[in-house]
């Protein structure tokens, strides 16, 4: 680093200082761990979502907020390669040079169902990431009723993920989906009668989604009786939870950090964001059944329709329906 970058630095931590001292602090109070399913490893209870660093206008600012977060104690980091086109992804490897590769559970996420796009992507999100392995790769978007067949096919997706796991490029494998639980349960079936596994599944664990074709009530008990990781995300609804008015940002968090979840996965635009998300995982304490059900007769009117949780009911969150050529 030269003198100029050198000032740079130092004058943006002053002035982050500043403008957020309890940061400096926070220290202080532990952000609490889990234990990822039947890994074994230990997680943040609360995790950075990658999409929202692509969106970031100042790049060096999202690279700041990855940074301030491993240093404060969250060790989960979320990404995708189809996120903003590669470039969260380039911005999270950026973050983790100098160091910061060692203080991260870094995950990922690729499209590609036939061996060729998923070697391809899996290659592209490594470069990127600027890492030699992902300690999980999860595959992304299983929102379609033929995807866990099709993933598993021979000469498919998942020959290719578990190549990569052999040659130490992946160590743990996992899939996502915002769509159905049905299809939740399917990967989960199509996987057993392969004699396989998965050591997570990320969904969408909120105090909507408990209301409406809910992934809480259907897929979170197969989960729990395998010892399979619970990643939790969605937990404000890419904040349009938030506008039913019914709940806050802190209660969102909170009632995804009560469900058997091993992280819950927020993303971050901005420091006071982040700091939002650091104060919520410090400050959670179980909740007892009365607090859940005052929380849940909040949001029971407003979920009855899925008219928030427009990852259900629309295709406005299905990149690969929009762009169907990266399934391969």
């Amino acid at each position: 680093m030269d003198r100029r970058d050198f000032l740079k630095r130092a004058a943006a931590t002053s002035v982050f200082t500043s403008l957020y001292p309890q940061i400096s602090h926070a220290a202080d109070t532990p952000i609490p761990r889990r234990t990822l399913g039947r890994t074994g490893e230990k997680v943040s209870m609360i995790g950075i979502g990658g999409f929202h660093l692509g969106k970031m206008s100042d790049e060096q600012e999202s690279i700041r907020l990855v940074r301030t977060a491993l240093d404060q104690g969250v060790n989960f980091l979320d990404n995708c390669w189809d996120y903003n086109g590669g470039v969260s992804e380039e911005r999270m490897g950026k973050a983790l040079r100098d160091g910061y590769r060692a203080k991260a559970f870094l995950m990922t996420k690729i499209d590609g169902h036939t061996k060729t796009a998923a070697t391809k992507q899996l290659e592209e999100s490594l470069r990127r990431l600027q890492t030699d392995h992902v300690d999980l790769l999860q595959f992304h978007e299983i929102i379609r009723d033929s995807d866990p067949d099709q993933i598993f096919a021979p000469g498919a997706g998942m020959e290719a993920v578990l190549e990569a796991k052999k040659q130490g490029k992946v160590r743990h494998i996992g899939f996502t989906g915002h769509k159905s639980p049905e299809i939740h349960a399917k990967m989960l079936e199509v996987a057993f009668k392969h004699n396989f596994t998965f050591d997570t599944v990320q969904m969408p664990l909120n105090v909507m989604d408990a209301h409406y074709d809910s992934f809480e009530k259907k897929v979170l008990p197969i989960l729990v009786k395998h010892n399979i990781g619970v990643l939790g995300m969605k937990p404000m609804g890419d904040q349009i939870i938030l506008k039913s008015n019914t709940v806050t940002a802190i209660e969102c968090l909170h009632y995804s950090m009560n469900l058997p979840t091993s992280v819950v996965i927020t993303g971050c635009d901005s420091m006071a964001i982040l700091q939002q998300a650091l104060d919520a995982a410090r400050s959670f304490k179980p909740m007892g059944k009365e607090q859940v059900a005052a929380l849940l007769q909040k949001t029971a009117s407003a979920a009855a329709k899925g008219e928030f949780e427009l990852y259900k009911t629309s295709h406005n969150f299905d990149g690969t329906f929009h762009n169907p050529q990266w399934l391969g």
